[in-house]
């Protein structure tokens, strides 16, 4: 402490204090402001410069968009696919009768209602979870097993498990379920927080049998239109018609020969396709393309330029081979039918690697059409004959369901099966 004393008194002392210093600072300050001015007005000197322009509003959030729930048509189908989904298939339980699955058709409605416009779900314990709806779908499919309490003679024909095909693989734990739920979204927390509400809401009723999680590309990250692509690097859903148009009506809508109550609805296939991508690294570029039938880079027919050219299935190589082979994935999957099309919806799915196991990827493909016999049916025959494609997939899952209609403001999914 003496020490520290005797220091500071053999500082030099200076006139200035530091009040002083700062009150001069000041005034010298204002001097030189009056200087600028005096300048200025004996004409000397530059204007000060113009205040900065106020900063542009913030833009609002994509999170903010909702889609309509009630019209005529479910929302989900003809709806630009959102980034994220969750297929959730329910077996209902023994004692779900028709009154008890009207009950439950009614809760459900009455909470994507709210939960699609950014509003919490009646018993939500997390409010603030729903206030972001993302463009938040939730389509509702019927199995079997749901139609036949409610009305047994109801069903479509097409309304059962699809024939066996030699490629099929499939498990269980990812085929069939009494009810599906499809939840899209272009954020994953409104997608987990709406399967979660939904998910109590069945619990009464019945169990979940599977849940099939899907991405695509995160929304902004490509133009809107740009044809999704799947794990193998494909371009994935390239013939796929435009929502809107009358081809869309015909491929999707048109019921035809279906039940009353499906008018206005359609049909959805869901197939689990697993990737063998370790397999598919050790094939090269260009037979890669060879079995797909299009350039990897733009998605283009391997005789054309640009993504949507017309395959051109009679060019041949110098040699005289097909140009597009016989077992091209684009030429099996083609036909002179009009009839026979339908509508990709599909996501890719990555689940994480365990152990020394490859990767667990594949496809969740989602198709709609009007009648699963006449248009889908076809076409995978056709695959399963010859497709070169399946010496990579193997489809380990399988479903059918029946899109009921939409439905106006105070109705519910589904009520046009009870008038069946």
């Amino acid at each position: 402490m003496d020490g520290d004393r005797q220091g500071s008194a053999e500082r030099p002392r200076t006139p200035f204090s530091r009040r002083h210093l700062l009150l001069g600072g000041a005034a010298a300050g204002l001097g030189a402001s009056a200087l600028v001015g005096a300048d200025l007005l004996a004409g000397r000197g530059e204007p000060p410069a113009p205040a900065p322009s106020p900063a542009p509003a913030p833009e609002e959030p994509d999170g903010g968009e909702t889609v309509p729930f009630h019209g005529p048509h479910q929302a989900g189908v003809e709806t630009p696919p959102q980034a994220h989904a969750n297929f959730v298939a329910f077996d209902l339980a023994a004692d779900v009768d028709r009154e008890r699955t009207r009950r439950l058709l009614t809760l459900l409605t009455d909470d994507v209602a709210k939960l699609s416009q950014g509003d919490a779900a009646l018993a939500d314990s997390e409010p603030e979870l729903a206030y972001v709806p993302a463009r938040l779908t939730v389509t509702f499919g019927f199995g079997p097993g749901l139609v036949e309490r409610v009305a047994p003679d109801a069903a479509p024909s097409w309304l059962r498990p699809l024939p066996e095909f030699a490629v099929d693989r499939l498990r269980d734990e990812w085929s069939d379920g009494d009810l599906l739920l499809q939840v899209c979204a272009d954020d994953p927390l409104t997608v987990a927080h709406a399967t979660r509400m939904l998910t109590k809401d069945v619990r009464a009723f019945g169990a979940v049998r599977w849940v099939q999680a899907g991405f695509r590309r995160a929304r902004g990250s490509e133009a809107a239109g740009t044809t999704m692509r799947n794990l193998m690097g494909q371009v994935d859903g390239t013939v796929n018609t435009a929502p809107g148009t009358d081809d869309f009506e015909r491929i999707v809508w048109d019921g035809g020969g279906n039940p009353d109550w499906l008018r206005g609805g359609t049909s959805l296939v869901i197939r689990r396709i697993a990737m063998d991508l370790d397999k598919w690294d050790r094939l090269d570029r260009s037979g890669r393309e060879e079995s797909v039938g299009r350039r990897l880079a733009d998605g283009a027919p391997l005789t054309g330029s640009r993504e949507h050219d017309e395959p051109d299935f009679d060019a041949v190589t110098p040699l005289g081979f097909p140009v597009i082979a016989e077992f091209a994935h684009i030429r099996r999957a083609r036909t002179d039918d009009p009839a026979e099309r339908i509508f990709r919806r599909a996501y890719n799915y990555d689940l994480p690697v365990t152990g020394s196991e490859g990767q667990d990827a594949g496809l969740v493909f989602a198709s709609f059409q009007a009648d699963v016999d006449r248009q889908f049916v076809p076409i995978q025959k056709r695959l399963d004959e010859l497709d070169l494609l399946n010496e990579w997939i193997s489809p380990i899952g399988s479903a059918v369901f029946a899109i009921p209609p939409g439905c106006e403001e105070g109705g519910f999914v589904g009520e046009t099966l009870f008038d069946a």
